[in-house]
Order: structure tokens, then sequence, then C-alpha cells
């Protein structure tokens, strides 16, 4: 869109709600409560128009002459409550949303002395809206939520765009305490993604070194600044690369070695990689091979990997780790750590990929996406990196393609070898190829499947492989043709792999959407996965799963893929399910107390856990094997009914 189209929008739209404005105040004049839905509407379409935002905070008095607020809670700015402003916003309909988000611009007007209001306070506005923002976090960190993306009218947007502009006027100092928690509670599930997190960190660092800006108490913040910006001694005053670079050549062994160690420290504390610690392994390498291992902080298992495939290793570091690149440092170590290039066919597929001449198109696209600042092999090498390291850490941002993440996921934790031979054909050939019960396909000549568009918001090998899986997906559900239940049956044992189960239970009647032996299906479960239940068989490999996704309200959101990691008990005897939730957060609230926890009760970093009812009470689909079932008659009665009653108070309130 040129930015002249841009201007026009916004004065089309500004002008049609000026003169919805001046028609309410006249309707005020001859009725007592006129509709306000015009405005409103209208308000919606300015917030996510380009410059909307600001032309609607210099409306606040317009908007309030006109009786916006007349008859409405909002109409008492003083008594309203933050996590009830929340709540209008991202559970609300849609006029109660956008009356929320007037009321907001409204408040924000008062709290920077741009508008007042007999009713409130500049300093009790401001601290309103501090408390607002600390609990939407997540909205200022990243991608949205399932629940937020697939609100009706652009909600989402809407409700995203506020708080982005409301931060830009009050500043990251006035909720620095919360917003570092939740980095850290981002951090704790060690993404591949961290680009935003930096960045929300690089907005911490200005609040900290801002004289004006009172930032006592804030540890928490220094410490992450300094993981990224200053997590050694030769780089604590962030000198800049090419100063770093000449410090490094004049250090002795002793100060070397600091340096490594401090470098691992902080990555593995935080997740965190330093821009810095990149050149410190291109400067060690071939001068002190022997402090690479520290300055990845490879345990026995890391090194001995390392010192087996010492050449590749090498090739790895010269022709992937650069500071643009900086986190594949931190994918590099968990890929030695986890001994994944004992498998000869990972490390025979990764000498490929460093040699492997990338096709038109994906060049194209790595280079839209992540710039010119190395070639277009680089970033993709580096994201194989930190994939094959962090296989729990991909996510699909704000795409409709869970189905191929979770398999990203799958095969970069237990079929390494494979996903490199689907991204070379993807990279080098610009088509993947598989089978469907027999029958050949191809990704090449197939329609955009779920992604409609590229993604942009995802890890180098995502954007690359994702559309082919996507695309290959969609058609193994075509050649499914009409068939009697759920196509996830066949199409998943074919799609993932062969350790997929060929048992496969669903929830409901695939043509009512009525529960179908509700009962049944729960037991079902617990027979197959609750230790207790299955003869305490542990799952052996990852099993994909279909769970309906609810809001904090309890409401229905939608379905979603992720898979189903373990079953086990935490420290405190309570058996949990842990699973793969491929969205940027795992941590979220689904309503009737049930909160996916991702630290605490055992779970690795990526895990996503839930006490195995609450996982249970929203499960929508799972696989099995049909000879492995144990005793669904043992499943308590007691148990069953709850997780049914939860069910039904929720997602299924109406089967």
């Amino acid at each position: 869109m040129k930015l002249e189209d841009t201007d026009e929008t916004l004065d089309r739209v500004t002008a049609a709600f000026d003169a919805a404005l001046a028609r309410l105040t006249q309707a005020h004049q001859i009725e007592p409560k006129p509709s306000k839905a015009e405005v409103l509407a209208l308000a919606r379409e300015m917030i996510i128009a380009s410059g909307g935002l600001g032309a609607l905070h210099a409306r606040v008095a317009a908007m309030e002459a006109a009786g916006v607020f007349a008859d409405s809670d909002w109409d008492r700015p003083a008594i309203l409550q933050p996590a009830l402003a929340v709540r209008s916003l991202r559970q609300g309909e849609p006029d109660i949303t956008a009356i929320e988000a007037l009321s907001e611009i409204r408040l924000l007007a008062v709290a920077l002395s741009d508008y007042f209001h007999p009713g409130i306070s500049a300093e009790q506005a401001r601290n309103f809206l501090t408390q607002v923002m600390a609990l939407n976090l997540d909205l200022l960190a990243g991608p949205m939520s399932e629940a937020d993306r697939e609100r009706p009218q652009a909600l989402g947007k809407i409700v995203q765009a506020l708080y982005q502009y409301l931060l830009a006027h009050l500043g990251y100092e006035s909720i620095l305490e919360s917003l570092v928690d939740e980095i850290q509670r981002l951090l704790a599930q060690r993404p591949i993604q961290t680009d935003s997190i930096k960045q929300m960190i690089s907005q911490i660092a200005q609040c900290l070194f801002d004289p004006e800006i009172d930032t006592a108490g804030t540890e928490g913040a220094a410490r992450l600044v300094r993981a990224l910006f200053g997590p050694t001694a030769g780089c604590r005053d962030d000198p800049g690369l090419e100063v770093y670079a000449q410090r490094l050549a004049a250090m002795g062994e002793t100060a070397l070695i600091e340096e490594a160690s401090s470098f691992a420290q902080a990555m593995h504390d935080t997740g965190l990689v330093s821009p810095y610690h990149p050149l410190l392994l291109r400067y060690l390498r071939g001068r002190r091979d022997d402090l690479v291992l520290v300055a990845l902080g490879l345990s026995s298992t890391g090194c001995d990997t390392l010192l087996c495939y010492q050449e590749l290793v090498h090739s790895l570091i010269d022709e992937a780790l650069f500071p643009e690149t900086s986190q594949a440092v931190y994918g590099l170590a968990l890929l030695l750590e986890r001994g994944a290039l004992f498998s000869v066919p990972i490390a025979s597929g990764l000498w490929r990929q460093i040699r492997l001449t990338l096709s038109v198109e994906a060049s194209n696209t790595l280079r839209s996406v992540f710039g010119e600042a190395h070639p277009p092999r680089v970033f993709l090498l580096a994201g194989v990196l930190s994939l094959l390291g962090q296989p729990l850490g991909v996510g699909q941002g704000n795409n409709p393609t869970c189905q191929s993440v979770i398999g990203l996921s799958m095969w970069a934790d237990n079929d390494g070898d494979y996903l490199l031979q689907l991204l070379a054909w993807a990279a080098r050939d610009n088509e993947v190829l598989s089978r469907f019960e027999g029958e050949r396909i191809s990704s090449k000549s197939l329609e955009a499947g779920l992604a409609k568009a590229p993604p942009l918001d995802v890890d180098p090998v995502s954007l690359v492989l994702i559309p082919h899986l996507d695309r290959l997906y969609m058609e193994m559900g075509r050649l499914c043709g009409e068939r009697g239940d759920d196509l996830h049956r066949w199409i998943n044992p074919e799609f993932y792999g062969w350790w997929v189960g060929q048992g496969f239970r669903v929830a409901a009647d695939i043509h009512t959407g009525k529960l179908d032996d509700y009962d049944g299906f729960i037991r079902h479960f617990y027979a197959c996965y609750h230790p207790f239940y299955n003869g305490n068989m542990p799952l052996i490999h990852p099993q994909p799963a279909g769970i309906v996704v609810t809001d904090s309200a309890a409401r229905l959101v939608g379905r979603h893929a992720i898979t189903l990691l373990r079953v086990a008990l935490d420290a405190s005897n309570e058996m949990r399910a842990y699973f793969f939730n491929p969205n940027n957060d795992s941590g979220q609230d689904w309503g009737q107390g049930i909160i996916c926890a991702i630290q605490g009760n055992g779970e690795r970093h990526g895990e996503a856990s839930l006490p195995i009812a609450e996982f249970a009470s929203r499960l929508y689909v799972f696989h099995y094997d049909p000879l492995e079932v144990g005793d669904r008659q043992a499943v308590p009665a007691d148990e069953v009914a709850r997780i049914i009653e939860l069910g039904k108070g929720s997602w299924a309130a109406d089967g």
C-alpha cells in the first residue's frame, strides 16, 4: 500500500467518524439513549488504520461532548477496574471492545495532560493504564494468542494496536518490573525466535541508562541487559563489535578463559546469546580450540560430541555463527549436548546443508525477511542449528500452520536426518516429495494450504519449509475424500512418521459435532497414557494430538494441534501431561482455573504441562497403539466425571 493510499483511507474514515459524532450529538437531543453502534464501528476502523489512534486521541474532547461514554460505567472513569478493562478488551463483544479502547485513549489523554476530566486525575489515569498494560504484557511481547487472533472483526488487532500506542506514549519504565517478569517467563520456554524479546530488552536498557527514570530495585532488568549487551569483562561497557574484536586480540590466556566462561554462563542462564559471543568463538576457533568447549558451556556429553566431530563443528562455526545469527550459538551448544551428531545421517546431512546451493525462490524468501548482512544460506544454516538444538523452541507465530510446526519439532527431536532431507528438497529444489497411501505427491504444483501467504514471523527453517508442508498436509486431506471418521486418523501417520499410533479416538461425532461416548473417550485416553492404568508404560515417541483451545472465560476458540510428550508424576506426586504447544507462548489461560504451566512442575525448556485431568478436559483427538491399551474400567469414575464436567462447562457446552 502506498503512503498516499494510507493517508486517503485515514482521511475517509476520520471524516465518517466526525460525521457520526455529529449525528450522535443531535440524537442525544431527541432520545435519551441513542445508539452508538455507528460511532463504535468507525472507531474500530480508525484504530487499525495507520495514524488512526492519533486521530482518535485528538478527538477525545469531541467524543466526550457527543456522549460516547454517556449512560455507561465508562462515564465515570474513577470506578473503572483494570482487571475488568482487560476482560472488556479481550473478551468483550465488538462494541464493548471499542468503547473500552476509546476509554483508554481518553485516559491516556488525561495522563498526558492533553485533556482534563473532572472525574479522574492525571496520576490516577496513568496508574490505571500502567496496571492494565502490566496485565496485558503478552500483547507487548510478540504475536497474539489463538484467542486474540480468532476474534471477529479484527478485534485482536485492534487491542494489540491500542497497547502498542499506549506503550509508545507511556514508556516501558512504567511497567518495567512487570515487563522483566514477563520476559523471564518467555525465556524460560527457550524460544528459537528471540528478536522481539531482544527488542524489549533494548528498551529496558534505555530505561536503565536514562537518568530521569527511577530504576531502583531493577536487578532483574540489569541481568537481562548484561546477558545481551555485556556478559563478560571484555564487553561489559558494550564497546561495539569492532572494538571488542580488537580487545580479543590483546587478551592473554586468563582473560580468554574468563571471557569464554562468562559467555557460556550467561547463555545457559537466560537462553539469550550476546552478539559478542560469536566473535569470541570465531577468534578461538583455530587458535584455542580447547576454549571453544568452554565458550559453549558443554558437559562431558557435549565435549565428547564436539571432539568426535571437531571438523564439522568448526565448519559450522565458520559458516553459520555471526553477530547477526548469534542465537544459533545456543542451538549449536544444545545440539552437541543432545549428542545428535552421533547419528551418522545427521552429521552427513549437516555437511550437505553447509554446501547446499539454494534455489532462487528460497534465497529471495530468506533475503526478504533476514536481510543482506550475510548470504541467505548462512541464515538457513543458523536456523538448522537452532531447530536441531531446540526442538521445542520452534513456534508458528500468527500462522494457522500448527500441524506442520509440530512436524518440525518431532523430526528435529526424533528424526533429524529426515528433517534435513525435507529442508534440502525445499531449499534447493523448491519442492518437497511425500507419499500418501502409496501415491506419490509433490508440493510444487499444489495450491496454498491453510497459510495463504508466506509466513514472515518465523525462524529460517520454518520460513522455507512450512509452506511446502502445509500444502502437502492439505493435499493428503483431499486425497482422503469422504471417510467415516476424522481425516487426521489417516493423515497423521503418513505425514509425521511410523511412530504415530494407528489407533485413533475423537471426542465428538464428526457429522454433528456432538459429544460421542465422552466417558469412553476419557477412559480410553487414561488407559493408553496414564501410567497407573496403562501398565506403567512410558510414552516412547511424541504423539500428535488435537486439543480444543478456550479463552480465559472457558469459551471455545478453536481446535489446535499439539504433541503429547510424556505423562509423569511431578515433585508433588501429581500426575501431569507434558506437551508441546507450537505457539510462541505455551503459558495460556484456558479458563476454569486451567492455566498451562511452563516451569515449576518439572517442565523441560519448551514444554507446557497440566494436571492430566485438566489436560484431558481439553483433549479432542488422540492417537494410540491398539495393542498397548490398559484397563479402561480401572479409571476412577469420579475423575472421569470431573473431566466431563470441565469439558461440558467449556468447549462442549452444546455437546
